[in-house]
């Protein structure tokens, strides 16, 4: 039977001390040591299938090394689970573990979650909701360390760090798609105007436009609903409809069940997709947007990236108390622009086959 490996036997195979060989492996190795070491230990580790012992940790750190993340819906909706993902790949990485505990959209339960997880002795929390919405945010969560993910607090002065996806320029970009493809008649099926996301894209819309240096056509612009059907009778009074200014040469939909419903009634008119008008998702829905035909170009939401930013963000509080003030440079990587308590993530282009240029003669 061979000897579980040690943390002498990782410094010695990476030719570090045992103490650079902890400080790294507990997280703490930035400015403390060198990459090319930390790249050596890690790499050291991995061969001998080393890790440190949780246990020991706990009692030598006084930490429990577990991060207790509740979350309104995302457990038990098909949608957002990749922001849970991203959280737990970091912990992991970092010798956390994660416990979650879903309210499944009861409010009256979410403050009794997060008691439950702070009774377990957690060294962190996060909250994480389904869609971007503002949050009464349980007074547990001020009592250690915790971050929000796609969701802020529901005050005027926020006391947590929040981390959402930069839905203003995920709807300029969508629009700037289809603008560089030629379209100028373009709709736009905004979700519903009481969603805190839907106006910042109607805005990033709106912001295409302005910078293109072209006017909106208003009356090709409506909040519609987010389901299928709405989508298709939206669609149907775009397409089929007499309008002053002629018939959309593209919809552009707030999310991908919208544009499911406008498939399906350029379907139902004899149009081809993208020949006759072209059709921009939202959200780039796991097998919804990849699976259509014909495929959906979609703006995707980075859920994943904003798991992993908030979580990065969270350890960083609980190695580091210092770091719970206003964050600096942009935690959890490349690409985030952080201001304050809110650490914004781009959204991604998906581009696929339902967009193409603008129909001959438009």
């Amino acid at each position: 039977m061979h000897r579980k490996a040690t943390a002498l036997d990782v410094a010695k195979r990476a030719g570090v001390s045992r103490s650079a060989v902890s400080l790294v492996l507990n997280g703490r190795g930035d400015g403390n040591v060198a990459k090319e070491s930390q790249d050596r230990i890690r790499q050291a580790a991995a061969e001998l299938n080393y890790s440190p012992n949780a246990i020991a940790l706990s009692l030598r750190n006084q930490r429990s090394r577990v991060i207790g993340i509740v979350s309104d819906e995302v457990v038990t909706s098909p949608f957002d689970g990749n922001i849970i993902g991203g959280a737990d790949d970091v912990a992991r990485s970092r010798g956390f573990v994660t416990v979650v505990m879903d309210t499944e959209l009861d409010a009256s339960r979410h403050e009794g979650a997060v008691e439950t997880l702070l009774d377990r002795q957690v060294d962190g929390l996060m909250y994480v909701t389904v869609g971007l919405k503002p949050l009464d945010v349980p007074p547990g969560m001020l009592r250690v360390p915790s971050v929000l993910a796609n969701c802020y607090e529901n005050i005027p002065e926020p006391r947590l760090h929040h981390v959402i996806p930069d839905e203003v320029s995920g709807g300029r970009e969508a629009t700037e798609h289809l603008l560089q493809l030629g379209h100028r008649d373009i709709a736009l099926l905004a979700g519903l105007e009481i969603s805190p996301a839907a106006p910042l894209r109607v805005r990033g819309y709106r912001d295409a436009f302005a910078a293109a240096g072209l006017p909106v056509r208003e009356d090709l612009v409506s909040w519609a609903g987010w389901d299928i059907d709405a989508g298709f009778h939206g669609a149907m009074k775009l397409l089929d409809g007499v309008s002053p200014g002629g018939r959309p040469t593209a919809i552009m939909c707030a999310n991908d069940r919208l544009a499911v419903g406008v498939v399906l009634a350029a379907a139902r008119l004899g149009l081809s997709i993208p020949r006759d008008i072209s059709v921009m998702g939202y959200d780039n829905e796991f097998r919804i947007a990849n699976t259509m035909v014909p495929a959906l170009t979609s703006m995707a939401l980075p859920l994943r990236e904003m798991g992993a930013a908030a979580m990065t963000m969270l350890l960083q509080q609980i190695e580091d108390p210092a770091a719970n003030r206003a964050p600096a440079g942009g935690a959890g990587g490349a690409g985030l622009e952080t201001a304050a308590l809110e650490t914004m993530v781009p959204c991604r282009l998906m581009v696929r086959e339902s967009t193409g240029p603008v129909p001959a003669g438009r």
